[in-house]
C-alpha cells in the first residue's frame, strides 16, 4: 500500500537521501534543503510504502515577468525523486497526479517544470515556448514546459519565468 502526504520534520533526512539517490548527486536534494530552510517550499510531499519514504515532490513560488511589465505567481515543480528500485513502477506519475489535484484546489493557476519532454505532458504540460514564455536558462525548449490549471491564465502574453535564487546552484 502506498501512502503520499505532505512532509514532516521527521521526514528530512529520508528525503534529502532520496533525492540524492535517485539523482546520482546531491544537488537536488541541497536545493530541497536550501527551498525548505529559506521556507521557499509550496508543496512538499513524500510517497511511503512499507514505513520507507520511495518518494518526494516539492513545489517552490516562481514569477513569471511579462514583458509588457506585468507579473504572474507560478510555482515550479521541482524536483520529483523516486528511488531507483522503484522507478518505472507508478509512483511518481500517481505523486505528481495527486500533487496537482492538490495545487488546483488550492487555487494555484501555473505550474512551470523543466524535464524530460517524454514524459510530463502526460499531466497536460506544453511546451512554454509555445504560450511565448521563456526559461531564464539556456535549455532545449521542449524541456521547459508548463501547465495552467486555469485555462487561459497566460492570455498569451509573453514573458520569462523567475525562479528563486536557490536554484542557481543546480
Amino acid at each position: 500500500m502506498i501512502e503520499i502526504r505532505p512532509e514532516c520534520s521527521s521526514d528530512v533526512t529520508a528525503i534529502h537521501l532520496v533525492n540524492a539517490a535517485a539523482f546520482q548527486q546531491e544537488n537536488e536534494a541541497r536545493l530541497v534543503d536550501q527551498l525548505r530552510d529559506q521556507g521557499g517550499l509550496t508543496l512538499s510531499m513524500v510517497c511511503i510504502q512499507d514505513d520507507q519514504i520511495i518518494g518526494h515532490i516539492a513545489y517552490s513560488p516562481v514569477v513569471v515577468e511579462f514583458d509588457d511589465g506585468g507579473s504572474l505567481q507560478a510555482l515550479a515543480l521541482a524536483p520529483v525523486a523516486i528511488l531507483p528500485e522503484h522507478q518505472n513502477s507508478g509512483v511518481g506519475t500517481h505523486l505528481i497526479q495527486v500533487s496537482l489535484d492538490i495545487l488546483k484546489a488550492q487555487g494555484h493557476h501555473l505550474v512551470i517544470v523543466l524535464g524530460h519532454p517524454d514524459y510530463y505532458p502526460r499531466f497536460g504540460f506544453k511546451p512554454a515556448s509555445g504560450f511565448n514564455i521563456r526559461s531564464p536558462y539556456p535549455v532545449p525548449n521542449e524541456a521547459f514546459m508548463l501547465l495552467e490549471l486555469t485555462a487561459g491564465t497566460l492570455e498569451n502574453r509573453p514573458g520569462v519565468v523567475r525562479y528563486r535564487p536557490e536554484f542557481d546552484g543546480v
